[in-house]
């Protein structure tokens, strides 16, 4: 479902006014701020095809209706979030789940959405029907090789999904590890599983890279593979200078300083991207910025500092995406607010003044250099934000308009009800 343009127009005048007020009195109090809307208008961040329908937990699911039952309209659903944010330009494709049955077709339509394809990621952490051996004790670590090389040849042919769709990068997420002590050799399954990964990294194109996710825990509880970014980093060390680090905000223990790993691995060359989510237990997959806002704006401060010093595209040096899983919310409207918050995030540390936190950093200032901080957090940048979408022929306000064009009911009658996303 794509809307009228003369639908935005019509919502952006509504609200012109107001707009022009806000932004003319944040441009005020924020001088030179302008100089960065520029930035945000190039930001973009790419959606996961996965993300698209009703998420559940392990005790049910509650579908909302409407849901895209197939890869066709997951990419016109995301490219009705472009529409409205403008910053949402760019879609994640998870594999099997979603495997394009004529690639020039699905280019064709991508084109038409005016959307790129981002990572392809692949999967190894469930079985699927016809598959010769199971993954329930690991993949790549696995201690038959018959399993590993299984593992090894679906991300190899995962790596030639995306590179007939323009994609550049393979996201590996390992579910293996062990839930009791005993169950497996630590050492064996960490020589195992880079020795598969080497494979597939011999398989990348010249120009992709290999995003090394990792995660404390779950679906094993005793020992994860790839347990922490210091294990990944291991792995993208080893591997080569086409493989990097993937944080993803919700596997970490708790209160683990995110930010400062961000910004060890963006000094050493070796952070790849990200999955945005928030979370308040574990891995709770939430509207990011929904729980932790104020670290969400620290990582992008460090991201900001790290990039600018490595002298990096902030739009196209990392690679961005969310994955969140929408239980009781509807996805779509989910999705822009986790856009919104990231591009929040994302402008308040573009207005952080480096020049006096720089100098009171130097002179052990410590109350200067959280107020400096917190000036920044604290300002309102959405009138920023919605003048860059507003340049872009986004919506003022993509809640709003969303819910004012009644989006989710018309969806409803199109698919139906009881449709079912792929991969749910």
């Amino acid at each position: 479902m794509i809307l009228d343009k003369n639908i935005i127009e019509q919502h952006n005048q509504e609200l012109a006014a107001k707009h022009q007020k806000k932004l003319a009195f944040f441009l005020e109090e924020n001088e030179g701020a302008d100089a960065h809307i520029q930035k945000l208008r190039d930001f973009q961040i790419a959606i996961p095809s996965w993300a698209l329908g009703t998420g559940g937990t392990r005790f049910g699911r509650f579908s909302g209706g409407g849901e895209p039952s197939n890869l066709e309209e997951k990419m016109e659903d995301i490219g009705l979030l472009h529409q409205l944010n403008q910053s949402s330009g760019a879609i994640s494709l998870h594999i099997p789940w979603d495997i394009p049955e004529d690639a020039e077709k699905i280019m064709s339509l991508a084109k038409k959405l005016n959307l790129k394809f981002d990572a392809v990621n692949s999967n190894t952490f469930q079985d699927q029907p016809g598959q010769e051996f199971s993954y329930k004790f690991g993949s790549l670590q696995n201690v038959k090789k018959s399993v590993r090389d299984q593992a090894i040849a679906h991300n190899i042919e995962v790596i030639k999904q995306g590179d007939a769709l323009g994609s550049k990068s393979l996201t590996v997420w390992l579910a293996d590890g062990s839930s009791f002590p005993g169950q497996l050799n630590f050492r064996e399954a960490f020589e195992n599983t880079l020795a598969s990964l080497k494979e597939i990294y011999a398989a990348l194109p010249e120009d992709w890279k290999m995003f090394v996710e990792y995660k404390s825990n779950e679906p094993n509880f005793y020992s994860t593979t790839v347990a922490d970014w210091g294990q990944s980093l291991l792995y993208a060390t080893k591997l080569g200078p086409k493989a990097y680090t993937l944080v993803d905000l919700g596997h970490h223990l708790p209160n683990a300083n995110i930010e400062q790993i961000v910004s060890l691995l963006l000094m050493e060359g070796k952070l790849g991207g990200f999955h945005f989510n928030d979370s308040k237990y574990g891995d709770d997959d939430l509207t990011t910025g929904a729980i932790k806002p104020y670290q969400l704006f620290l990582i992008f401060n460090e991201l900001v500092d790290g990039m600018d010093h490595a002298k990096m595209n902030h739009a196209s040096g990392l690679a961005w995406m969310i994955d969140a899983s929408h239980n009781i919310k509807d996805p779509l409207e989910d999705l822009l607010q986790s856009v919104e918050a990231i591009m929040m995030a994302y402008a308040q540390a573009l207005i952080v003044d480096r020049v006096a936190l720089k100098a009171a950093q130097q002179k052990n200032d410590v109350s200067l250099a959280q107020e400096i901080l917190q000036q920044a957090y604290r300002t309102d940048v959405r009138p920023l934000i919605a003048e860059a979408r507003l340049q872009n022929g986004g919506a003022l306000n993509p809640v709003k308009l969303f819910r004012a064009a009644n989006v989710r009911a018309a969806l409803i009658n199109e698919r139906g009800s009881e449709t079912k996303a792929t991969g749910l």
